[in-house]
């Protein structure tokens, strides 16, 4: 019978060898090393994974309402809450609105990071601020008005009289003085006791007012003791420097 060639008989040296176990790398944790097979071990590997991801979502997520408190400061720390109201920095972006400890105390108390109590003061500068300014105008010119319509006797005569006042204004002085005087109960009392006396001498030699004079009463005008709490000295100063100025 003729032999097969390709039949190589096993050295049984080699037959009894045993593979070389690999050992561990130094970056594997031992946990997840299975020294018997030296290979990773797998399962440990993903199970251990998993359970990070679970609590780095947990730590994102805020806590629910029931949570305990020690979980609660655990996020707030998390997030950048300080620990008291005081420690919040607000740059004051506008003269009105500065600090307040009461808006303070709440934003800690709803949680409120540094950046978004900046935010909450921005806002109240940005957006509060020029509609407090114009409630508080409107209300003012009202007011103003009022004090008219007593003047001269209901709002039927005071709708009368400001239209030659008006008219008498647009013909005699100059626009600026008008607009002026206009913005006031006491400027338009003042611009009609000048209509009743006659033409202004200001009109006549058709001279304008200095710019310097006129600029300090527009200044005064501007200032709370006039057109808020309505000082009656300050008030006079400016009706008598709107006369001089034109002569009334």
């Amino acid at each position: 019978m003729s032999e097969n060639l390709l039949e190589i008989e096993t050295d049984p040296e080699e037959a009894e060898a045993v593979p070389e176990r690999l050992e561990r790398p130094e970056e594997v944790p031992e946990k997840f090393w299975d020294a018997e097979r030296g290979a990773l071990r797998t399962e440990a590997l993903l199970k251990s994974y998993r359970e990070l991801e679970r609590k780095l979502s947990a730590r994102l997520a805020p806590p629910g309402e029931d949570a305990p408190e020690e979980e609660r400061q655990r996020f707030r720390r998390a997030i950048g809450v300080p620990e008291t109201a005081e420690e919040y920095v607000v740059e004051q972006r506008h003269e009105l609105v500065g600090a307040d400890p009461e808006v303070n105390a709440m934003s800690h108390k709803a949680g409120f990071t540094p950046a978004q109590v900046q935010v909450v003061y921005d806002l109240a500068a940005d957006r509060l601020l020029p509609i407090v300014a114009e409630a508080a105008g409107q209300f003012e010119a009202e007011r103003q008005r009022d004090r008219l319509r007593a003047e001269f006797g209901g709002e039927e005569r005071f709708r009368r009289t400001a239209k030659q006042i008006a008219a008498w204004g647009r013909a005699n002085l100059p626009a600026e003085v008008v607009a002026a005087l206009s913005t006031t109960a006491d400027g338009v009392i003042a611009l009609h006791r000048m209509m009743e006396k006659g033409e202004p001498v200001l009109a006549r030699q058709g001279a304008a007012p200095e710019p310097m004079d006129e600029a300090g009463l527009r200044k005064m005008m501007r200032d709370p003791r006039y057109w808020r709490s309505r000082e009656p000295d300050f008030v006079k100063k400016v009706t008598e420097g709107f006369r001089r100025l034109t002569g009334g």
